[in-house]
């Protein structure tokens, strides 16, 4: 049998609670007399329909503190429906209301069945929406090159790059600090191309021995060494028809970038111990988080083998340069890890989100991945705190030109914002504060896009 819906109904009057709470006993009804409680209800039990009583304690004659309760529903979890009560000035408030967020307003003294019909249309809106969201998430996640999960301009032109010269059977280097995602790339490059129905080889040419890397690489014949007993296929035939990824290509030494170097060249390998040169179409994609013109320039790297493979280069941005992306990773993560860590954490709360954003994160998405996986292990409700994530606040080196560091700001915040929003213009403009005819304005001014 299917949970009740929780509603949370935040009213001060203690006989109207009752008749609330009896006249909706189709839902699971959360009451609370006051802000504070409210919000702790909220972050609980993570209700999807509020009823809000302007006329709060200690203001019960005003609205003040039904207004700040409103804010802050919005602000720990912009996507509930909020439906407005008051009796105090109802017009004014009833826009004002509307204008900061709330979903519906309803004037007192209230009736029942009137509000009970409001409420029921409150929870379906709420799932329609959800179901909106999860199939727009669906259909990213399937289009989305690599599973890459982007709504940064920076990353969402890589791909677009990397979707180009996919059809081109040319080599491709990926150059990008660790944890940025090059493998992913890599091979959303490959099921893009049409070598996609082929087989995708990767290899971190940092992580074998110099020893065996050629082996490795290129295979040997039986008795080509002590201890090869039997003949052995390298990685570039594993991949023939398909891709081999070289991770980490910098890293390959110098006697071994000639056979490398050779094998670009002419398309013909030979196993080591072996004498028969074996055609091979495979396709190389490389990549390298280290300075490939600087290790060219103090001849540590081959000026013709760094041509071969470099026929398109791809730089891939840091997570830093990506505004908004970590936060949208960071809800993915949470998702992903919480039911395998048998976890109760399901969302973000708003601290969290904030020092997210402000994290400089020098170890790119890996250490996201990786401090969200700790978070949720960590976390003691439903809500991942930026205490669970053990982040500090980062600093920022912001430019000294005024008019420049207000452009920085804004275009960080509306990139912010539209990720939060999940591209939606209505929430955007409430989170950012701001009316839609003056989102659109600055979205034009900076060449943004939803």
């Amino acid at each position: 049998m299917k949970a009740p819906r929780k509603l949370l109904i935040v009213e001060d009057d203690l006989g109207l609670q009752r008749q609330l709470r009896w006249a909706y006993d189709d839902y699971e009804v959360l009451v609370a007399g006051d802000r504070t409680t409210a919000i702790d209800l909220l972050r609980a039990e993570e209700p999807d329909v509020v009823t809000l009583d302007l006329g709060l304690p200690p203001d019960p004659d005003g609205v003040n503190e039904g207004f700040a309760t409103l804010a802050e529903i919005l602000a720990l979890k912009p996507d509930t429906k909020v439906i407005v009560a008051s009796g105090h000035g109802a017009r004014e408030s009833a826009l004002r209301a509307i204008a900061e967020g709330a979903w519906d307003f309803y004037q007192k003294p209230i009736d029942i069945d009137a509000l009970g019909l409001i409420v029921a249309r409150a929870f379906h809106v709420h799932d329609l929406e959800a179901e909106n969201r999860r199939l727009a998430e669906r259909g990213s996640a399937a289009e989305g090159l690599g599973g890459i999960i982007t709504a940064a301009p920076e990353m969402l032109k890589v791909m677009r790059t990397i979707e180009r010269v996919a059809a081109a059977d040319v080599t491709v280097m990926l150059l990008g600090a660790s944890g940025t995602g090059k493998e992913l790339l890599a091979r959303g490059l490959h099921d893009a191309s049409p070598r996609g129905n082929g087989a995708f080889v990767a290899i971190n040419c940092a992580a074998i021995p110099e020893t065996l890397l050629e082996s490795e690489l290129f295979g040997h014949e039986k008795g080509a060494f002590t201890g090869a007993i039997k003949t052995v296929i390298g990685k570039i035939e594993q991949a023939a028809g398909g891709t081999l990824f070289l991770d980490e290509v910098g890293d390959i030494p110098l006697a071994l970038q000639v056979k490398l170097l050779r094998f670009l060249q002419e398309r013909v390998i030979e196993r080591i111990g072996g004498r028969q040169q074996i055609p091979v179409d495979t396709r190389i994609v490389c990549a390298t988080h280290q300075d490939v013109d600087a290790m060219v320039a103090d001849g540590r790297f081959r000026d013709d083998l760094y041509y071969r493979l470099a026929e398109i280069v791809v730089r891939i941005p840091a997570l830093a340069e990506r505004p908004g992306d970590a936060g949208l990773l960071a809800k993915h993560f949470v998702k992903k890890h919480a039911p395998a860590m048998r976890s109760q954490a399901a969302a973000l709360s708003a601290d969290a989100r904030a020092a997210i954003d402000a994290w400089g994160w020098p170890g790119n998405v890996r250490e996201l991945e990786n401090r969200v996986k700790r978070a949720v292990i960590m976390a003691d409700g439903k809500m991942v705190t930026a205490a669970d994530l053990d982040l500090d606040a980062a600093a920022d080196d912001a430019p000294i030109n005024l008019k420049a560091a207000r452009e920085r700001a804004d275009r960080k915040a509306i990139r912010h914002a539209l990720a939060r929003a999940e591209g939606n213009i209505s929430n955007t403009a409430k989170l950012l504060g701001i009316s839609r005819p003056t989102l659109y304005d600055l979205l034009k001014n900076y060449d943004l896009h939803a």
